[in-house]
């Protein structure tokens, strides 16, 4: 019996057989594409711990050693742009606070000030310096996951554990912003959703003398493990040029040396007003891709330590902010924010109607797991998992 199914890449009918369905399309092509006849083709993955979600890494082993790497996606696609489309603007900003559930601020930011730029609102300052606190221990938190969940994935449990315990810190913060734990979305067009209160304040400033010695504890556990730094060293390099070929920015990039950050580069909001380094890798290999993933967690504490210290009064609304039934204004406009992975770009597009036209993403993990077939070329099965680890992917994100 023929089946109705349009294959999306040959666009024509195919059978029922599932061979020929959609997974085993790119595991029939990569096989055709095999470089050793004597090789072994293996999946890692769309449900594996090492993929850090439904990713699936097809590779031609050669005993130990990876010949090729192609990671495949689709397994979680949630259209989240094509849903701005047919959004009004306002129904879509919950869904920037699940498009990267690890930095859902960053997103949630990236969206609203895309739309902010295209209606020209001046959002006030008080707003500003209320998202770089939110943004930043939203960072922390983000970074912290990382932090766990890559040495998990080297074979050491306690870790995370700890990281835990610093994100339900940082979560009972924002949920006072907030109200939520998970899918943050505090932000309004013209400025914020809600305002701190003392108690806020007063558990952010402990929060942050508290987090120093958490690294401190950090380097003791992990860094300094002479294991731990030989397992890494060497592993993965990723230079400039790899880097610029894909796109990759973040960490990835600043760990391959080059000190280019979206809130120095592209400045945006109060930034300018802080004290901060761009942390940079002296080498572009696994090892520094964490420090310098450490290194950001203690500026991150410098910008909120300034930021607390002063955080001005006045409102944090726009007193002509839109209401939910605002429609954007006729135009285009772009904006981009510094994320926890890297870049993040949102492009609107309206005409006037009730929904923009055109809502596009830019998500940095995409262009940080693009290198990594390059990348692992060549390397130990137990090496291309510590690459893959070191780029800190969040699939759902990637796979929107």
């Amino acid at each position: 019996m023929t089946s109705l199914f349009v294959n999306p890449f040959h666009f024509s009918t195919i059978s029922e057989n599932p061979a020929d369905m959609l997974g085993d399309f790119y595991s029939n092509n990569f096989e055709k594409k095999r470089v050793d006849p004597d090789s072994m083709i293996l999946n890692l993955g769309p449900q594996h711990p090492s993929t850090h979600g439904v990713l699936r890494v097809l590779a031609e082993l050669h005993g130990e050693y990876v010949l090729r790497a192609e990671p495949v996606l689709g397994y979680v696609h949630r259209m989240h742009d094509y849903m701005g489309q047919v959004k009004t603007a306002a129904q879509f900003l919950p869904n920037t606070g699940r498009v990267d559930y690890l930095h859902p601020v960053a997103w949630n930011w990236a969206y609203v000030g895309a739309m902010e730029r295209l209606a020209g609102l001046e959002v006030p300052e008080r707003a500003e310096y209320l998202r770089v606190i939110c943004c930043e221990f939203n960072r922390i938190a983000s970074h912290v996951m990382w932090w766990g969940a890559f040495v998990l994935d080297l074979g050491g449990v306690t870790p995370i554990l700890y990281a835990f315990e610093e994100r339900e810190k940082i979560n009972d913060l924002l949920q006072i912003v907030t109200g939520s734990r998970l899918t943050l979305n505090s932000m309004r067009f013209g400025g914020m959703g809600g305002d701190v209160d003392d108690r806020f304040l007063r558990l952010a400033r402990e929060f942050i003398p508290w987090m120093r010695e958490r690294l401190k504890m950090y380097d003791q556990l992990v860094t300094g493990n002479v294991i731990f730094r030989r397992r890494l060293s060497g592993v993965g390099p990723m230079d400039e040029d790899l880097c610029r070929r894909y796109g990759a920015t973040g960490p990835v990039l600043r760990g391959a040396g080059v000190a280019y950050d979206t809130r120095r580069a592209e400045p945006y909001s109060v930034y300018s007003h802080f004290d901060f380094d761009i942390p940079v890798a002296e080498t572009n290999d696994c090892l520094g891709r964490y420090l310098v993933r450490l290194r950001e967690i203690e500026e991150s504490l410098k910008i909120l330590e300034q930021a607390l210290a002063q955080l001005p009064g006045g409102p944090i609304k726009h007193p002509k902010a839109p209401k939910a039934t605002w429609k954007a204004p006729a135009g285009e406009a772009y904006f981009a924010v510094e994320g926890a992975r890297g870049k993040i770009g949102v492009q609107v597009v309206s005409e006037g109607g009730k929904s923009p036209y055109r809502v596009k993403l830019r998500s940095p993990g995409f262009s940080n797991l693009s290198l990594f077939a390059e990348a692992a070329e060549g390397t130990l099965l137990a090496d291309a998992l510590a690459i893959l680890g070191s780029l800190d992917l969040v699939i759902p994100e990637i796979d929107r």
